[in-house]
């Protein structure tokens, strides 16, 4: 049985696609630290570090009051949204997807914040460990 997709999970789905495209690796609802879960996080081949939340309303978008906080934990920040959604309510200083279940399109290339090369470090490793734990979960599901 096909697992039914809520409006963010396809605009996240399609934005992974987007950027494996680019030779980046992601992981979905990634925790880099207490008290925040980013929707997508890519890991792109020069090691740079991508947050991008998913919105599939204004509301889910007015709802989000943690955004900020997610600046110090990417080189860059993007917001991706459905072609519907209202984009003139997102912040300029940030990137933009317009995206869909199927695939993304970079609107507008978040500004670049590079991370401290220690933070850097923990969140690499992080990310991998994360990553593999999904997969044997998926391989050994009494894990």
């Amino acid at each position: 049985m096909a697992e039914i997709l809520q409006p963010g999970q396809m605009i996240a789905r399609g934005v992974c696609r987007h950027l494996s495209d680019y030779g980046f690796v992601s992981i979905e609802e990634f925790v880099p630290a207490r008290g925040l879960r980013v929707d997508v996080m890519g890991l792109g081949p020069k090691g740079e570090i991508w947050v991008i939340e998913c919105k599939s309303s204004r509301a889910d978008y007015q709802s989000d009051s943690k955004w900020q906080a997610y600046l110090d934990w990417c080189d860059r920040y993007f917001w991706a949204v459905g072609a519907d959604f209202p984009t003139e309510i997102l912040p300029d200083e940030t990137g933009l997807f317009i995206a869909d279940a199927y695939g993304a399109e970079i609107i507008r290339m978040g500004p670049c914040s590079k991370l401290a090369p220690a933070r850097r470090k923990v969140l690499t490793h992080k990310f991998a460990t994360h990553a593999a734990r999904r997969l044997h979960a998926l391989r050994d599901p009494r894990l």
